[in-house]
């Protein structure tokens, strides 16, 4: 059984060592706190990668996500072809008074088009004015940090390799495309080298053999003479 007051004494002696010692305040907002990379502030929305899929929406377990879109015909790429619609982003709203920062509106994009953002200053006086628009969205991307760097030892990203075995590949093609061509420059200066005629000059006038000339039935030589 401990000795009664124990607890008591033990708690003032804690409180009597942290008076003793230098205190860390940091005078806020001359001193801008140093915040994790990965500082859940806000969510900035990187509108280019937005194509309403609306999947954050129907995901988000507060519905603090609102967004608006209308469609538009692309016409055809090639002269025959198919016209297509598309949608195009009118709305994208946070209310921030409903959201509980869980992160799943940023999990569940496919396109990468939401992201943290360490920011935390945006306060507002009516409750009503926390609802920030795309223009505000748009402007914390600005303070979205960069992306931590890979592991040296991790494997390649599957899309990575993929991009790097077409690049390669378009690559071989241009260089194959390149030799020939290289190799019908060459031919067709020696074929220009040869002649006119396809001959080398150096070569002169072509002469008959013997064995070529035609034979004489008229019991004469080649030269007129009779055997």
């Amino acid at each position: 059984m401990g000795i009664p007051g124990s607890g008591l004494a033990k708690g003032l002696a804690v409180t009597l060592r942290t008076m003793t010692r230098k205190s860390h305040t940091a005078q806020y907002p001359d001193a801008q706190p140093e915040l994790p990379p990965r500082t859940r502030g806000v969510i900035g929305l990187f509108e280019e990668n937005c194509t309403v899929c609306m999947l954050c929406a129907r995901e988000c377990p507060d519905w603090c996500i609102y967004i608006d879109s209308h469609k538009e015909i692309v016409p055809p790429a090639a002269p025959g072809g198919r016209e297509r619609s598309r949608n195009v982003l009118d709305r994208f709203a946070i209310d921030f008074a409903l959201c509980m920062y869980c992160g799943i509106c940023i999990e569940v994009c496919p396109f990468d088009a939401l992201f943290w953002s360490p920011e935390f200053e945006y306060a507002e006086e009516d409750i009503r004015d926390l609802t920030h628009e795309r223009d505000k969205l748009r402007e914390w991307m600005w303070t979205v940090p960069a992306p931590p760097a890979l592991d040296s030892r991790a494997e390649e990203p599957k899309e990575i390799g993929a991009a790097r075995k077409a690049a390669d590949k378009l690559a071989a093609a241009e260089a194959a495309a390149a030799a020939e061509a290289a190799q019908a420059e060459t031919e067709r200066a020696s074929d220009t080298s040869d002649g006119p005629n396809g001959t080398n000059a150096s070569d002169g006038p072509s002469t008959s053999s013997r064995a070529d000339r035609p034979n004489r039935t008229d019991g004469s030589d080649g030269n007129g003479a009779a055997t």
